[in-house]
């Protein structure tokens, strides 16, 4: 199984870092930093505008710049069945 990588900002340096996705909603999104034993998991929560996914690591913010409708977008493209699910 291949598991999906994202492209986050650590907003004190500037830089940017490919992280693994662990967990993904449109309203959260757990991530993992690293591999191995040295691996850190990371929870990514909405912005209050809701243009940008953010997160603290060891003392770092990272940011995920995708807004919650360009996620939400993501994940119907990724599964249309779940979209359509209806309860019984």
């Amino acid at each position: 199984m291949q598991s999906e990588k994202i492209t986050v900002r650590i907003t004190q340096t500037g830089q940017t870092m490919e992280v693994a996705v662990y967990d993904k909603r449109a309203d959260h999104i757990q991530v993992v930093l690293g591999e191995g034993i040295h691996s850190v998991k990371c929870d990514l929560v909405p912005t209050r505008n809701g243009q940008a996914f953010v997160g603290e690591v060891m003392g770092r913010e990272i940011v995920y710049e995708r807004s919650r409708e360009q996620v939400k977008a993501d994940l119907d493209k990724l599964n249309p069945n779940l979209r359509n699910s209806s309860r019984r």
